[in-house]
């Protein structure tokens, strides 16, 4: 009975139990329904998320132009193919891994520089995804999509494609420092949505980088859970606004010689520092800069050191800073250059200053001290002048501050100016820093009369939206000098540039009139403390026409070793001046013939050749007078060098790759520039030995390159084909 009277109890229990159980949840659901949340959460938007997309749409870079309009950086859109090999990211409604692999490799071997084998081995890899080395890297739309649509033919899945956007540099190593880079950056926006942004890191590229960037748009579409799109539901799509366009000063031309110059200047005589730069002096534009150590913007080789030494390299300038001295003297009117002094070595404030031959010359004119670099000269000047006048003639040339030209990081230099001896020191250049871009500064009161101008590398902006212009215009600042005093400067010194005895003999031009100015200025030794015997900065300052000055070349060069073409630092300097003027002077002359700008764009828009047969690629090439090289064993081209649609400049290297396995083409006379783009195209490693250019390779013209396989290059100073710099060497004398 008991027994009976407990299983009732026990069901009672059970009963009320479940009823309040059910109600609970009743209520639960109810509430759920009703208010579209759970613990605070709105479900509504959760599952909106789940089944919507949003992709970034991205936005253009603007593109750096040279002053002409030829390209300098720009942005190109590529794709890099993927093949899925696991099943864990799809379904069996709609599977998206490779299933059948000896379909896709046949595929994929007709549109990229792999063979059906080779494809094969990627694979066949143990991994979940797999990519295709360099052979499916930097794809084109074109290529991409003849490989969509035979996938889709013959419903085969399982390749996938990524689009890219990457930074150009079209011209290589090319005012590299001063134009900078811009890199990837992976970033949120404020609806935490993964962005990936090109962001300058150096260079123009960061300074202008708020100007240059453009504003992302997006793409927002629903799918269902098959990946599929929901139909007949309205897409959210914002346009994306591109970057605006930067103008820069550089002339294209004189540009791309000048890192000719200096690449073969710095293979043969290998300086710790070399800068060179050309300065329209009218304007106060920067035509040319550049320097070594210097780099390869596009793929990033020999990169030694961000420094860009236009503006942040300071130095002791020696013997060019009295230029600027003889100028505050003939202001002052202090300078005679008939009066004579005795040379050689005098005893000043407490210490002893001599010439570059202490024993000197004897007593002679202040005009031949001028031709001779003579420190003593100098040093009385400046006693004569007043120690408190010369400082004040520092400060006005811009010394100790920075100029403000459009670059970061920019140094201001130091003059301590606090004892006698190093006061008079400044004016034959010891004793204070400066930085390339203060000398040209400083130079522009000579060289532009009775006006100083601030340097400047840009000359436009041009707006993306409505392409309007922002015009950058001269910057004159107050000048110590008048004009008369820089006209006398400009006359003293290319008389001295011309005497039999100058110490600057060896800049004269046959035919062109040259005011120039030599320095030799020791370098402090860390470890004494002291001036060095054996370390100096080797620097040249050239104005011309002397009458009335068009451009004005300034080049420094920090201990160089020796050749059997340059002995001395100043035949090293002279080994960049010489044809670096002779081509300014060219430049000069077409520009005055051709009287239109228009007659220095350099480049064209470059042809696609994807998907023809090799014949017609290169006849389509020979069409264009360019030069190219044939990469693979295939019968049809499915890679390029420059791509589709970016600029190929006149005489630049076209490399053709065809579909089937990589060869090695005959890379003699080639410049390491050029080995590099190879090394792009077929993920290959060039290992190089010397510098200049390709005498030997390891591997033979017509052998089979693997991707991966590192490959020795050398490299010699001498083109054996041609070399288009060598000039006669110049009498040579000693330099101050």
């Amino acid at each position: 009975m008991n027994s009976w009277k407990n299983r009732n109890n026990y069901s009672a229990l059970l009963f009320v139990f479940s009823f309040f159980s059910f109600a609970l949840i009743f209520l639960r659901f109810s509430q759920i329904m009703v208010l579209g949340e759970i613990n605070g959460e709105d479900l509504e938007s959760k599952i909106d998320a789940l089944y919507t997309k949003n992709n970034s749409l991205q936005a253009n870079r603007g593109t750096i132009y040279d002053r002409y309009g030829n390209p300098i950086a720009l942005d190109a859109k590529s794709y890099k193919m993927l093949g899925i090999l696991t099943d864990q990211w799809s379904n069996d409604k709609n599977p998206q891994y490779i299933t059948d692999k000896e379909g896709i490799a046949g595929i994929l071997s007709k549109h990229i520089n792999l063979s059906k084998e080779e494809i094969l081995k990627y694979l066949n890899k143990e991994v979940d995804q797999v990519e295709f080395g360099s052979a499916g890297n930097n794809l084109s739309y074109h290529t991409v999509e003849k490989i969509k649509k035979e996938l889709d033919e013959t419903d085969l899945r399982g390749i996938v494609f990524e689009e890219k956007q990457k930074r150009l540099y079209p011209n290589g190593t090319f005012a590299s420092h001063t134009v900078g880079l811009a890199q990837y950056s992976e970033q949120k926006d404020e609806d935490e949505i993964e962005e990936k942004e090109l962001v300058g890191v150096s260079g123009l590229e960061k300074s202008f980088d708020e100007l240059l960037t453009g504003t992302n748009g997006r793409k927002v579409y629903k799918k269902d859970s098959l990946g599929y799109l929901v139909p007949n539901l309205k897409n959210e799509e914002v346009t994306p606004v591109d970057g605006d366009d930067l103008y820069v000063s550089l002339n294209h031309k004189l540009q791309a010689h000048l890192e000719i110059i200096l690449d073969k200047v710095q293979s043969e005589n290998k300086a710790k520092a070399i800068t060179a730069n050309v300065l329209d002096a009218k304007t106060g534009e920067i035509l040319a800069s550049s320097q070594r150590p210097s780099f390869n913007a596009t793929t990033l080789e020999d990169i030694e050191t961000w420094q860009n030494l236009l503006t942040e390299y300071t130095f002791e300038p020696g013997s060019t800073l009295k230029v600027l001295t003889l100028a505050a003297a003939i202001e002052e009117g202090i300078y005679a250059p008939n009066n004579y002094y005795k040379s050689g070595t005098i005893q000043v404030h407490g210490g002893k200053v001599s010439d570059h031959n202490p024993n000197g010359w004897g007593w002679i004119s202040q005009l031949e001290g001028l031709s001779r670099s003579s420190n003593v000269l100098f040093v009385n000047l400046i006693d004569q002048m007043g120690h408190d006048v010369w400082k004040e003639y520092l400060d006005a040339f811009g010394f100790g501050q920075q100029t403000g030209i459009e670059l970061l990081n920019e140094q201001a230099g130091t003059n301590p100016y606090k004892w006698p001896l190093q006061k008079v020191n400044t004016g034959f250049g010891q004793g204070l820093t400066v930085t390339p871009i203060q000398m040209l500064q400083a130079f522009s009161a000579i060289a532009k009369p009775g006006e100083l101008s601030r340097p400047r590398l840009i000359k436009k902006t041009v707006s993306s939206s409505d392409l309007s212009e922002d015009n950058y215009g001269i910057v004159e600042l107050d000048s110590p000098i008048s004009k008369e005093t820089a006209e006398k400067t400009l006359a003293y010194l290319k008389q001295a540039t011309e005497m039999e005895h100058a110490v600057a003999k060896a800049y004269k031009k046959e035919g062109h009139s040259i005011a120039a100015k030599t320095g030799t200025a020791q370098l402090v030794d860390p470890a004494t403390g002291k001036y060095s015997s054996s370390k100096f900065v080797h620097s040249v300052i050239a104005l011309f026409p002397a009458e009335n000055p068009e451009y004005l070349v300034y080049i420094t060069v920090q201990e160089p070793s020796y050749s059997d073409d340059a002995r001395t630092g100043s035949e090293v300097v002279q080994k960049i001046y010489h044809p670096l003027v002779d081509r300014v002077i060219d430049f000069n002359q077409e520009i005055e013939s051709n009287h239109s700008e228009g007659e220095n764009i350099q480049y064209i828009e470059t042809p696609s050749y994807l998907d023809m047969t090799v014949d017609e690629a290169i006849d389509a090439v020979a069409e264009l007078k360019n030069n190219y090289t044939l990469i693979g064993s295939g019968d049809e081209i499915v890679q390029q060098l420059p791509y589709p649609n970016t600029p190929l400049f006149k005489e630049q290297q076209v490399i053709l790759m065809t579909n089937g396995a990589s060869t090695m083409p005959d890379l003699t006379h080639w410049s390491r520039n050029d080995v590099l783009k190879v090394a792009e195209l077929t993920g290959t490693t060039m290992n190089f030995v010397g510098e200049g250019y390709v005498v030997e390779q390891d591997l033979a013209a017509g052998s089979y390159m693997e991707p991966g396989e590192e490959i020795t290059i050398i490299l010699s100073s001498e083109d054996p084909l041609e070399d288009p710099l060598d000039e006669a060497s110049e009498e040579s004398i000693e330099d101050d």
